[in-house]
């Protein structure tokens, strides 16, 4: 297991980060860093012996914090910016079909569970919608628009 960055190296933060209450002065699930972030590793660990940690130092937030491999892109790194986050609530634009069958109306609610940058395909969402349980799809970010809590009324 080898580190992809090393001390100095810039990254890029490819999801938001909260805080897991490891981190003083901000409240247990607040907003440290937000994705697209430029920061500079200050240092590389390990948790568990099978995850490596970078220490991260965001300047414009003024925070180290510590990130997986995986929530981080190399700075010239193609990077696409995407209106949705996970576990963020979301409504179907139009209705959606599977094998030619609509299966979530239009105005559906449904959940973010990942996302997949694309340079061909764009933003494309990993979406659970309440009216077809136990089924997740993938969405592109045109038929997706937001939640606003007035739509649960």
């Amino acid at each position: 297991m080898l580190p992809r960055w090393d001390h100095g190296d810039a990254v890029r933060l490819t999801r938001n980060v909260r805080n897991d209450g490891t981190f003083p002065g901000v409240p247990t699930g607040g907003l440290l860093v937000r994705r697209g972030r430029i920061g500079h590793v200050r240092g590389v660990g390990t948790f568990l012996q099978n995850q490596i940690i970078y220490a991260v130092h965001f300047l414009d937030e003024g925070r180290l914090v510590g990130c997986r491999e995986d929530e981080l892109l190399g700075v010239n790194e193609a990077w696409i910016e995407s209106r949705f986050e996970v576990r963020q609530r979301v409504r179907a634009l139009r209705p959606l079909a599977v094998d030619g069958k609509v299966r979530v109306p239009g105005g559906s609610r449904g959940e973010i569970l990942n996302l997949e940058r694309s340079a061909t395909q764009g933003v494309v969402y990993r979406t659970h919608f309440d009216c077809f349980a136990g089924v997740a799809l993938w969405v592109p970010e045109a038929a997706l628009g937001a939640w606003r809590r007035s739509d649960d009324d």
